[in-house]
């Protein structure tokens, strides 16, 4: 027990030194607030204040408030749809941290290399729309097929015989200098903004901000003021071969991409990494449960296990769940059953180790004292899904018996919630909550309002302290014959 223990600790101190993994944790973290920011604007408009899919449906006078509803739309986009430049700012410049740089010019560097790589120029003829046919069919139409359509030399004809002047005509063959590509428009698309380009984000901002480390480090590339010119300035100009020179490198690296594969860094990126992670992590119940079994372990030593595994968890579970918001806010069916909040809502209410099953256990069977009293203690904390109290107070750490359902119970719960979700039972988890948030109110709010995820909450609630019901009577008994032996 003491080697595995040993083994643990050092991949553990490994995972919590490792510059990469820990910008990504502290990224994820720091952008939480907002991300629960838009998941407010999500509840007003589509829970709260709608006609056709929240309250406003039961009781029609609330929908006074509708009049509010583009603030709290702009607080969604804001945040949940611009996902991505925000972690990215925050990663640039927990590696420039790391790297001994200081101030906030590295998260506008960070956000200055995402943009190096991310399109801004497009044609209209790629827009489309969708009408839904008599049958409940979708049918949809792009831009380029309208324009076709219509015919662009009639179109032509009667704009000109109204805007020109008398004795002016077109050119023979005026309309065949038209295509639908003659129409663009420039801007961000949400689909470089929002989840979809979170890996994107992540990899330029780690590699983009070493190379710029690299530059940053080579005194012959700084630009060196007298001493009478104010240090702000200075150091404005000595980071300014390695600004250039860092976004010539990440600009070089998306044109290649660009002329190599026709497809735009982003678009590789997403295919090959993010979509792939997505697939085999966070659509597959055995990965899941492996993963929850790993971070049991580490928390079996002492071991912060959520903390050691967010930076692997977090970027590829979050996608998943914002492109389940992207989805019920467009009124659509939400792809992903697995997501950060889903897993959270399942595998972690009361804390790793899903422990309030063990408080309401120790309450309602456990005979000793001392048991009951830190089974007291930890009833508020564990409401609020703290469990530290019993953690290190039971203990649960290093704890041979109760450790098998401390293991295992999340991996059983989240295998329960995965089949009352796709039987249909527990509507899909759609919104981002605090994870402070209490048990069956957590899932309530998570999947858009419904009831049926309070319920989907309560059951593997009953089925978590049922798990651990024989495990603490057979601990209460080993604690007893200790007892009695001393």
């Amino acid at each position: 027990m003491d080697a595995f223990a040993d083994t643990l600790g050092r991949v553990g101190a490994w995972f919590g030194q490792n510059k990469y993994l820990s910008a990504i944790k502290n990224a994820f973290q720091n952008f939480m607030p907002a991300t629960i920011t838009g998941a407010v604007g999500v509840l007003w408009t589509n829970v709260l204040v709608n006609s056709s899919t929240g309250l406003g449906k039961l009781w029609s006078p609330i929908m006074a408030l509708e009049v509010l509803n583009p603030i709290f739309s702009a607080m969604q986009y804001a945040t949940i749809s611009c996902i991505t430049i925000g972690v990215t700012m925050l990663i640039a410049s927990e590696i420039a941290e790391a790297n001994g740089e200081t101030g906030s010019y590295p998260a506008v560097l960070g956000f200055i290399l995402w943009m190096m790589v991310t399109p801004t120029s497009f044609t209209a003829g790629s827009l489309s729309t969708s009408v839904t046919s008599a049958g409940g069919n979708t049918v949809s139409v792009s831009l380029a097929d309208l324009f076709n359509s219509k015919g662009v030399a009639a179109a032509l004809a009667k704009a000109a015989k109204a805007t020109l002047p008398a004795g002016d005509k077109l050119k023979a063959g005026a309309a065949k200098g038209i295509t639908v590509d003659s129409f663009g428009y420039q801007g961000i698309l949400s689909n470089y903004t929002a989840a979809t380009g979170l890996f994107t984000g992540l990899i330029v901002a780690i590699v983009g901000m070493e190379i710029y480390n690299a530059f940053r480090k080579n005194d012959a590339l700084k630009i060196k003021m007298p001493e009478q010119v104010p240090p702000g300035v200075a150091k404005a100009f000595e980071v300014l071969i390695p600004t250039a020179l860092t976004a010539i490198v990440v600009g070089a690296v998306g044109l290649v991409v660009q002329l190599a594969t026709g497809a735009e860094l982003n678009a590789l990126i997403y295919n090959l990494v993010q979509k792939p992670l997505g697939s085999i992590i966070g659509g597959n119940i055995v990965a899941l449960s492996f993963m929850y079994i790993i971070i049991m372990l580490f928390w079996c030593v002492g071991i912060h296990g959520n903390n050691m595994l967010a930076a692997i968890k977090e970027p590829i579970l979050r996608p998943l769940l914002y492109e389940n918001t992207a989805a019920y806010t467009a009124g659509k069916e939400p792809p992903n059953v697995f997501n950060l909040t889903m897993c959270q809502g399942f595998a972690e209410w009361g804390g790793s180790g899903v422990t309030l099953g063990l408080v309401f256990a120790i309450l309602i069977f456990s005979r000793r004292e001392d048991n009951r009293t830190i089974a007291g203690i930890s009833l508020v904390p564990g409401l609020f899904n703290i469990n530290e109290t019993m953690t290190f107070g039971l203990p649960l750490v290093l704890n041979p018996i109760l450790d098998i359902p401390f293991i295992f119970a999340p991996v059983i719960t989240l295998i329960i919630g995965y089949i009352l979700t796709i039987s249909g039972f527990c509507p899909k988890v759609v919104l981002e909550v605090p994870w402070t948030m209490p048990p069956v109110l957590f899932m309530f709010v998570a999947t858009g309002g419904k009831i049926m995820g309070a319920i989907s909450q309560l059951i593997v609630i009953a089925v978590s302290t049922l798990v651990y019901i024989p495990f603490l009577l057979a601990y209460e008994r080993t604690q007893n014959k200790q007892s009695a032996a001393e």
